[in-house]
């Protein structure tokens, strides 16, 4: 793997050491999955400029995610570390086991200025790595001490876990989360999120998490064209967002960027065969659907929130199209350029 050749604080500094340690837990809730044991010399990332992300700064304790989606937008990071963008992104996990206490130390630095933090925006901090490594409450606790405002965005449970430290945060500080629910469908999400935690129990973390005073928005990612997209779909979905007690539910047409593309039209032409060729006629001008099908679910899923009083976009700032991920500070890949619609076509936290 290439550690020294990934960006730190610029193109050429390393973002990780030598020292990397890989571990295997042969263990059910572990099998078949590799940790990666690193020690990072930053976690404050800056997001670029260019990027139009509705945060500046994230930070991201883990790369690669066993929760698997086959959507996932975050699978060509793994490239930069000659790591596989498919079964490797969902198996090798990289683990910057001193992500707290370098957390803590940078934002006690004269430089930093208290600005939002952003987590869960390139993979989810809350994936089953973190029921081993823990490096959550830490974090948290670091973020609470400094009264620094922060985000989460997540499709994972175990974020109730910290529960106490949430709250503690939010009495100081702004407090944001988010869960992350596309649709309903259990034989879907059996296929297409295999390392997720169900809908339904995404939903009933985000009644806790209202019930106990931290307001929680629900991002409706990704809608799946042909798949999720049906006015009767979306309508169930946002009732179910809206009986979670979300504050706000936020859509996102699902977007197939370099590395996630060729996954999901993997699994597509497994699971759907029928729907290749619409995929690839509807994606055919780049990494985004076009404008009139996310205007066309956008107003659509508005519409039911307003019919189930659930407003649309909540704490979180209106960004453009372009719903890319926040990434590691990482080499081009050379491939296709992302392209953004034009105008304000979606809500997107990513």
């Amino acid at each position: 793997m290439r550690w020294e050749q990934l960006g730190g604080e610029d193109a050429t500094a390393a973002l990780f050491g030598t020292d990397a340690v890989t571990r295997r837990f042969d263990t059910p809730e572990f099998r078949g999955i590799t940790f990666h044991e690193v020690r990072a010399r930053s976690i404050l990332n800056r997001v670029p400029g260019a990027s139009r992300m509705p945060f500046e700064w994230t930070v991201n304790p883990y790369r690669g995610c066993s929760h698997a989606c086959v959507y996932c937008f975050a699978r060509k990071t793994h490239s930069y570390l000659d790591l596989d963008t498919g079964l490797g992104f969902d198996t090798q996990i990289v683990v910057k086991t001193n992500a707290p206490e370098l957390l803590r130390r940078e934002l006690a630095a004269p430089r930093w200025r208290g600005e939002h933090v952003a987590m869960g925006t390139n993979v989810d901090c809350y994936q089953r790595a973190e029921g081993r490594y823990q490096l959550m409450p830490g974090i948290l606790a670091a973020l609470r001490d400094r009264a620094n405002p922060f985000s989460i965005l997540t499709k994972g449970s175990l974020i109730l876990r910290d529960l106490e430290l949430l709250r503690q945060a939010a009495r100081v500080t702004e407090v944001s989360i988010a869960l992350s629910v596309g649709f309903l469908d259990g034989e879907l999400w059996r296929s297409v999120e295999p390392g997720t935690p169900s809908p339904q129990t995404r939903l009933a973390v985000c009644r806790t998490l209202a019930e106990n005073g931290i307001p929680a928005s629900v991002l409706m990612a990704p809608v799946l064209p042909f798949l999720s997209d049906s006015p009767e779909q979306l309508r169930a979905t946002v009732r179910a967002i809206a009986a979670a007690g979300a504050g706000s539910v936020t859509p996102l047409v699902l977007h197939l960027r370099p590395g996630a593309r060729e996954w999901y039209m993997a699994w597509l032409a497994r699971e759907h065969p029928h729907l290749v060729r619409r995929y690839e006629a509807m994606y055919a001008g780049g990494s985004y659907a076009p404008t009139w099908y996310q205007r066309r679910i956008t107003r659509q899923v508005h519409e039911f929130a307003a019919e189930f009083g659930c407003g649309p976009a909540g704490g979180f700032r209106r960004a453009g199209a372009d719903g890319g991920a926040a990434r590691e500070r990482e080499p081009e890949s050379g491939g296709e350029r992302d392209r953004a619609e034009p105008g304000d076509t979606q809500l997107t936290l990513l």
